[in-house]
């Protein structure tokens, strides 16, 4: 029926905001925005008629949670960062029926979603910063799906992103985008070297650790990656412990993904984290196949998550 016809790991830093505003930081982030503009085209030129949005700036402590309101519009400043962030507006259509779909399929795999379509619920920025660059003609509706997720397993994450594509591929009529809004490694500056850190990541370590990862994506080592994601998530300060990535190859397929990840914007540091945008190949999965794939992973997944 419907068709999952993009994914994507993206940034969402708030210095992309400060990059258009006249001062210092000004055109500094421009090579982060083309990237976001770049797969905005693509997701038009496919079709595209929905982002979903795996936030890693919405914090929720039970079940997941679905921002499917039919309409998004405000200002919006950040409590986080008032002075990277402050008064931006956003404006765009939701999409009831998907989100309403996609808490529909997730219950049915096991996982507690609940969709929120009469709501007040404003997105973060993880969903707000990259869709005043993808979608500032509004042409996309857009659904936000929490994913810093404090008291959940990874691998409910990874369950969530295939009912995602479930809900998509079987009862959805349309064309959907997913995005991991994230970051790779997460660890900020200590308070009072943020400026000397705005370019830079915080460790040789960690920008190894995010290198080595950026390497297994573009190889197809999904196997590898997802068998070492918990941990990578805990030692590389992972943003929002890396449910959105979790969700994000949930949905392509988790460890039986073939596909091989493309660098849009290059790895870049930002307040001593790591960022990039990158594209992944939707390729066909066996549905047959995921369950087992998923849940072989989960047995050893499962226990490293709660050692973590």
């Amino acid at each position: 029926m419907g068709k999952l016809a993009l994914a994507a790991k993206i940034t969402h830093v708030p210095s992309l905001y400060l990059s258009e505003l006249d001062g210092p930081r000004k055109g500094t982030r421009a090579d982060a925005i083309a990237g976001h503009q770049e797969i905005g085209r693509r997701c038009r030129e496919l079709g595209v008629d929905t982002i979903v949005v795996f936030d890693t700036h919405w914090l929720v402590n039970a079940n997941y949670h679905i921002n499917c309101a039919p309409q998004f519009q405000g200002l919006y400043t950040s409590n986080e960062l008032p002075h990277f962030i402050s008064n931006m507006p956003f404006e765009f259509p939701g999409n009831p029926t998907l989100g309403k779909l996609i808490a529909k399929a997730a219950n049915a795999w096991g996982v507690e979603t609940l969709a929120h379509d009469a709501t007040t619920l404003s997105p973060e920025y993880g969903t707000l910063v990259p869709m005043r660059y993808m979608n500032a003609d509004r042409h996309f509706k857009v659904v936000s799906v929490s994913a810093l997720c404090m008291a959940h397993y990874l691998d409910d994450s990874a369950r969530l992103g295939w009912a995602i594509r479930r809900a998509i591929e079987d009862e959805y009529e349309g064309t959907v985008a997913v995005f991991a809004s994230g970051s790779l490694s997460h660890r900020f500056a200590q308070n009072g070297l943020a400026p000397e850190f705005a370019f830079r990541i915080w460790s040789p370590f960690l920008e190894a650790l995010d290198r080595e990862v950026l390497r297994m994506w573009q190889g197809g080592e999904w196997q590898a990656f997802c068998g070492m994601l918990p941990e990578y998530a805990a030692k590389g300060h992972g943003e929002g412990f890396m449910h959105d990535t979790a969700m994000l190859l949930g949905a392509l397929g988790w460890s039986g993904y073939d596909g091989q990840a493309e660098i849009v914007t290059a790895y870049f540091g930002a307040s001593g984290t790591g960022q990039l945008n990158a594209v992944f190949p939707v390729t066909p999965q066996s549905g047959a196949a995921i369950p087992k794939a998923q849940a072989s992973a989960a047995e050893g997944y499962t226990a490293v998550s709660r050692r973590l």
